[in-house]
């Protein structure tokens, strides 16, 4: 069975055939009276001999405390890993606790598997069986072609995930996912131009229970489980998984006690993702790492928000703003800083994969003379954006994926973005968003006048859609996918733009080197 077929027969409940259930457990069943699985699995962060397996049970997602309707004692849940879809050759099973105090989410972390290659996994509890998910250790030494998917901000209200659905079907090993998975506003409190097809629940996200229940509404959409189902995801956090453009210990909004209100969202957040139990520090959620696959690619996931310095000049999009030249800005702070460096100078791998969540281009917003720019981005700081830049000069085959924008582009990285001659040192791909600001539109005079304010671009959209990508040792052919609406459900997703970066190889490989300093 291929991957589609297999993703078909999963979400439709095909592969999943009830056990048989004692009595004892068949009454327990009964007693709850819905199925524990409602918010779908997971899995993500593979190695080469493993990767993390979750799911949440809840059998009242939308339950007003934000435990989804679960008992306040832990629960026992079984896991099967099998080579098979049909788990007819399961070769690890356990069992995990679903902790009360950690709203019945479960992380598995598995070791021990064949590097390279795809397991399928499922879960059982309360007499029910979860739907199969797919999923896929990282291989090693010399590697067959990698298909991977680039999505990012995905508002619920905004839109139907149909986006994500279509990125299902194609099948890619691998999702990475840069931020804005959901969204902390109340119900219609970011409508844009978007208006509003589906609604939050109630009130803005504040407390524990807030945000539980807000990310079991986003996991309740079949079109996520979907996506979700048929290969492992890197996840990272961008703002509003906390709040709108919050900076390191600050609020956005001033509000008190954003400490204990962020520490409160990262639990949440951490709750609902595949992600290792390593990751959550008490009050502090690491989610910057490398995951490598084989000798081809090294990712480098970042955090652009945890770390960095209160946004120059009041935040915004503005003009004149000479705080954010400042050299002692700094957007990722030193200690990640010198991880992100030694991790570029110490690869081997033949491409480099910059997995983060903000524009690093340069991006004037101003048509004509002058110019504005978006301070909560890499423009906003400038100094530090310049030294990456460098650093990444010396890396071999770097590329930078993004999210945050609503629009795809497509965009020609350099230490100088005002000197049309100076090099290239980087490709920057940034993915439209999975539903935020709704269905779209193609401004084709806006886009012009956008492309000619900012030659280093060479390509916007701003519909909404996803990126794929099929990467070998040779090359990275990237499609951008756009939809043409989803205020219904039902859209094809196109190709709207295609392009291909040829690897560096050989003595201009070895040539590259950092543009001199000043």
């Amino acid at each position: 069975m291929d991957r589609r077929a297999f993703l078909t027969a999963a979400t439709a409940g095909l592969l999943l055939p009830q056990p048989a259930v004692p009595a004892q457990a068949a009454s327990s069943s009964r007693t709850l009276g819905s199925d524990p699985f409602t918010l779908g699995v997971a899995s993500g962060d593979p190695s080469a001999d493993g990767f993390v397996l979750w799911t949440r049970l809840a059998v009242d997602p939308l339950g007003g405390d934000g435990r989804g309707g679960m008992p306040s004692r832990d629960v026992e849940v079984d896991w099967q890993v099998a080579t098979d879809e049909r788990f007819a050759k399961v070769i690890k099973s356990g069992t995990a606790t679903a902790r009360a105090r950690d709203a019945h989410s479960v992380h598995v972390e598995l070791k021990g598997l064949e590097p390279g290659r795809d397991y399928f996994y499922r879960f059982r509890s309360q007499g029910r069986l979860s739907p199969a998910g797919r999923t896929r250790t990282t291989p090693t030494g010399e590697t067959t072609p990698l298909r991977f998917a680039v999505a990012a901000c995905a508002h619920y209200e905004h839109g139907y995930y149909t986006a994500y659905r279509r990125l299902a079907e194609q099948e890619p090993e691998l999702v990475v996912f840069l931020g804005d998975y959901m969204y902390e506003y109340g119900p219609s409190g970011y409508t844009a131009l978007a208006g509003r097809v589906r609604t939050h629940t109630p009130g803005k996200c504040r407390t524990l229970a807030d945000y539980r229940l807000r990310h079991a509404q986003y996991k309740s959409d079949p079109d996520l489980q979907a996506a979700h189902a048929v290969a492992p995801w890197l996840m990272s956090f961008d703002d509003h998984e906390v709040e709108n453009n919050w900076a390191g210990a600050v609020s956005s909004t001033g509000a008190p006690g954003f400490e204990q209100r962020r520490a409160q969202a990262f639990r949440a957040y951490y709750e609902n993702m595949p992600l290792r139990r390593a990751s959550l520090q008490g009050a502090v959620l690491r989610v910057n790492r490398r995951v490598s696959w084989g000798t081809l690619a090294r990712f480098h996931l970042l955090d652009t928000r945890q770390f960095r310095d209160d946004q120059a000049c009041l935040d915004g999009v503005r003009a004149g703003c000479d705080e954010r030249l400042a050299d002692e800005r700094t957007l990722l702070g030193g200690d990640q800083w010198r991880w992100l460096e030694s991790g570029l100078n110490d690869s081997t791998t033949r491409w480099n994969l910059l997995g983060q969540q903000i524009m690093v281009a340069q991006r004037d917003y101003k048509i004509g003379p002058g110019r504005e720019v978006n301070l909560d981005s890499w423009d906003g700081y400038a100094a530090e954006r310049t030294r990456l830049l460098r650093s990444l000069s010396r890396t071999p085959n770097p590329v930078v994926l993004t999210g945050d924008a609503h629009m795809h582009h497509l965009a020609e990285l350099k230490t100088d973005f005002d000197d049309p001659d100076a090099p290239v040192v980087a490709r920057e791909l940034v993915a439209s968003s999975i539903a935020s600001d709704g269905d779209g539109y193609r401004d084709r005079t806006w886009i012009s006048e956008a492309l000619q304010e900012n030659p280093h671009i060479s390509y916007i959209d701003q519909r909404r859609g996803y990126l794929m990508a099929r990467l070998t040792r040779d090359e990275l052919s990237v499609d951008f996918r756009t939809l043409d609406y989803i205020s219904r459900r039902g859209a094809r997703a196109r190709t709207a733009h295609r392009l291909t970066i040829p690897a560096v190889t050989g003595a201009a490989a070895a040539g590259r080197a950092a543009p001199p300093a000043g």
